[in-house]
């Protein structure tokens, strides 16, 4: 993931705003938006375990990890995980994880733009879906993925391992 393979520049409320993929120099910033993520405080992970993940997940083929930025400065992220499959016609399917928005900025458009922008690789990568889980808690994070014309489907679930 280099950085620059995935920009897509666009305007924002009159600010420029791009995506581009994720690197080494953004783990301590990602690390502190992932906090965001957790409902109870979950341990932080070390520099030397972040870089060795981060770059276990970059040999990955088909999985990234998104920064969006607005004027230049880095304002949320997501990861998006494409999946072969042999069902469904052979057509691949997207999975979008770790959705976040810096705190002060949520509400402005930015989430409905990295959205737009996974919406449009799965599109092009012809999957026959992107999916996403989100807490039942998070009731916000639920009315702003239906306004994106994200329906609730099924049941998820989950064991601790």
């Amino acid at each position: 993931m280099n950085g620059i393979e995935e920009d897509n520049p666009a305007q924002q409320g009159g600010v420029s705003v791009s995506i581009r993929l994720a690197v080494e120099s953004d783990l301590s910033w990602l690390l502190d938006m992932y906090a965001a993520l957790d409902l109870v405080p979950e341990p932080r992970l070390d520099a030397d375990t972040a870089i060795e993940r981060f770059r276990r997940m970059c040999s990955y083929p088909d999985y990234r990890v998104y920064v969006c930025e607005q004027a230049g400065v880095a304002v949320g992220t997501f990861s998006l995980l494409l999946v072969d499959g042999l069902a469904h016609g052979g057509r691949p399917h997207g999975i979008v994880e770790d959705v976040v928005v810096t705190q002060g900025l949520r509400g402005c458009g930015l989430g409905r733009t990295m959205m737009q922008f996974a919406m449009a690789r799965c599109a092009e990568a012809g999957c026959y879906k992107m999916g996403l889980s989100s807490h039942l808690r998070r009731e916000d994070a639920h009315r702003f993925y239906e306004g994106l014309g994200f329906d609730r489907h099924g049941y998820s679930y989950l064991i601790a391992c």
